[in-house]
């Protein structure tokens, strides 16, 4: 049913084993969806000689290795270089997008990159400071650009000419202090390291300003260069072996990590991003890969699974799949002096509790200043993570997902017996009800003060918390929910329930059962949460729902339109009745939501079936659907 090319579900086979422009589009290059290679015959060769070898061997201690990945749950990205110095300005000038990606950008030539590394002084560095933040906000891993797509390394490397840490004014080590800090604090250790994009090195994919190559905006030779014109890759061999392989063996035997983090695959072919994966198995085969150095549509050669970069909704992935998202605390990875658009501290609590209470692990990033300090709405959003984790952590740290339906008022965790609801939007009325929980109950309470919980009651729709017992932290209260027994049996995790007493009810296209040829996933960023590729009238979204109470609700539908000349006439099946209305094909374009009142309904109590029909397609497709929005009419 789901396309996995682009909704990257990936799962490790068990050997098969399961295991713009410029600043207009300045984050091209850089997506999670397009981040793997379409095999060739070159890397259908590589594929098997991996499969019947190495890989297949390297396979076998997957489970162990990534388990101790698994139980830290949320780690701290940090993208810190030379760049971070100009915080996304270069000599006046705005860079856009991504502050990290101010060479390519601005298109700063190689020798004036290196010139201005000169003045790169981070005095105010403390890797103390840096790792007791992230130890106290509840991280238990911790991940530092190593050498990002600029080909500068953050380390004393004998594998880089003048483009690494000793052309600096510091001539420490910052990386070792690292290391070491988050081993007195029991964090684990890891690197980012950009094996495929290299700005730096002559004959690297990427700088297309300085250099003829392939692999940067110009698109030299095209997307799949290496395929178009295969005489050019003997060129990116020589940088693979003469510095990327390297590096990457070198970084393991100076500082020992717990973890590597790839990206950008895409710009070398399967055949060399395997490679590589070959020289980290042989140098250390306990170390985790995650999932952006070597994977196909359909097959995963890392350890799990990356999903979005920035996300605020997860598009589902098999139970049982690891994976991890990398939010940021603004809309750059490195840090920008001119990007202001901070989320608040609550958003990475619960975006960390929907992530856990899907099976999922947070790597969140945060971009420091070149002085070496981290910019003070990070530390505040640290700071205020520290605050809630203080009194909450064991609801969101090495838990499971719960089986339960899904609910409007928030998430679930599991930890054996133990139910955690994650309260982001409290109901109003007299009671909070858990759908679906029917099974004996022991205790209730909550988790920041321990107080006990009195007067609930069960019955055949779920467990009915008294309201006025539960306390409010806007951010997310946790009440823990202790079972008789440690079993969960709901009639099916799919059911989504639908409060009137919820300011509203969502039915997100990502969790919508899909009917006829599959649709597509968005990766999760801010409206993108939608699904697309719906082009013909068999296909269809579908929900199961139970509403708590019959009501009356208006009826919204929000969606994406980024392309002229795209909508139609839609049906919504919902109480027993059809709503008829018109997306205008000639409406405007645009990247961001449209929010449109479709009607009002009066719903039953009770199961019932949700639909989306397309009646009539404008264009090649329809809209890309975000969700269904059911608000209780108080008139």
């Amino acid at each position: 049913m789901i396309n996995i090319r682009y909704c990257l579900v990936l799962i490790l086979s068990v050997a098969t084993i399961s295991v713009k422009g410029q600043v207009r589009d300045a984050n091209k290059g850089n997506e999670a969806a397009d981040m793997f290679n379409d095999p060739s015959t070159r890397d259908i060769n590589a594929i098997s000689a991996a499969e019947a070898g190495w890989w297949k061997w390297s396979a076998t201690g997957q489970k162990e290795r990534v388990e101790k990945w698994k139980k830290a749950t949320f780690g701290m990205f940090v993208h810190w270089g030379v760049y971070s110095q100009y915080g996304n300005v270069w000599k006046g000038k705005k860079g856009g997008g991504y502050a990290e990606h101010l060479m390519r950008v601005m298109h700063i030539p190689r020798q004036e990159y290196l010139d201005s590394a000169a003045r790169f002084n981070p005095e105010k560095f403390n890797a103390e400071e840096w790792v007791t933040l992230a130890k106290n906000a509840g991280m238990k891993y911790f991940i530092i650009t190593a050498k990002h797509h600029d080909g500068f390394a953050m380390y004393p490397s004998q594998y880089a000419s003048a483009y690494a840490i000793k052309s600096t004014a510091l001539k420490g080590d910052p990386l070792a202090e690292l290391a070491r800090a988050c081993r007195r604090h029991g964090l684990l250790f890891g690197f980012y390291y950009s094996h495929a994009f290299d700005w730096e090195h002559p004959d690297a994919p990427g700088n297309d300003w300085d250099y003829t190559n392939p692999g940067g905006d110009k698109l030299l030779g095209g997307a799949n260069w290496f395929d178009n014109h295969p005489e050019w890759l003997p060129k990116a061999k020589r940088y693979v072996d003469e510095k990327a392989i390297p590096q990457i063996t070198e970084l393991i035997h100076k500082y020992h990590p717990d973890l590597l983090w790839f990206d950008t695959p895409h710009k070398l072919p399967l055949s060399e991003n395997l490679r590589i994966l070959k020289a980290i198995r042989a140098t250390d085969a306990s170390i985790v890969v995650n999932g952006r150095l070597a994977r196909t549509g359909d097959k995963n050669y890392g350890d799990y699974l990356n999903t979005a970069d920035r996300p605020e909704e997860f598009y589902p992935v098999s139970a049982g799949t690891y994976w991890e998202a990398i939010p940021t605390t603004n809309d750059s990875y490195g840090y920008s002096s001119t990007d202001k658009n901070y989320k608040p501290t609550a958003h990475f609590i619960q975006l960390l509790a929907k992530a856990t209470a899907m099976g999922g692990n947070i790597l969140m990033n945060i971009g420091p200043k070149g002085d070496g300090r981290i910019d003070s709405p990070d530390v505040a959003i640290l700071q205020g993570i520290a605050a809630w984790m203080a009194k909450n952590k064991e609801s969101v740290i090495n838990v499971d997902p719960s089986p339960l339906p899904r609910q409007q008022w928030g998430v679930i965790t599991k930890r054996g017996s133990i139910l955690y609801l994650h309260i982001f939007d409290k109901p109003k009325g007299d009671k909070l009800t858990v759908g679906g929980l029917t099974m004996g109950v022991k205790s209730i309470s909550l988790l920041s003060s321990k107080r006990r919980i009195k007067n609930y009651i069960s019955d055949a729709v779920g467990l009915h918390i008294p309201l006025d017992q539960i306390a409010d932290d806007l951010a997310d209260e946790v009440i823990v929910v202790q079972l008789k027994q440690d079993t969960v049996a709901p009639d099916t995790n799919e059911l989504v329930f639908v409060d009137p007493n919820i300011a509203q009810n969502r039915l997100l296209s990502f969790y919508a059962r899909q009917y006829g040829d599959p649709m597509k996933f968005g990766d999760g960023k801010r409206d993108r949460y939608y699904v697309s590729g719906w082009k013909n009238s068999e296909q269809y979204l579908g929900w199961d729902i139970n509403v708590l109470e019959p009501a009356g609700f208006d009826v919204s539908i929000r969606y994406v339109k980024d392309v002229e000349n795209a909508g139609g006439e839609m049906i919504l099946k919902i109480g027993g009745k059809e709503i008829n209305f018109l997306i205008d094909p000639s409406s405007p374009t645009s990247g961001r939501g449209n929010s449109i009142l479709i009607g009002q309904i009066d719903l039953p109590k009770g199961k019932q079936t949700v639909e989306l029909h397309a009646k009539n397609i404008v264009g090649t497709e329809t809209v890309k659907f975000l969700e269904l929005i059911l608000r209780h009419d108080k008139k």
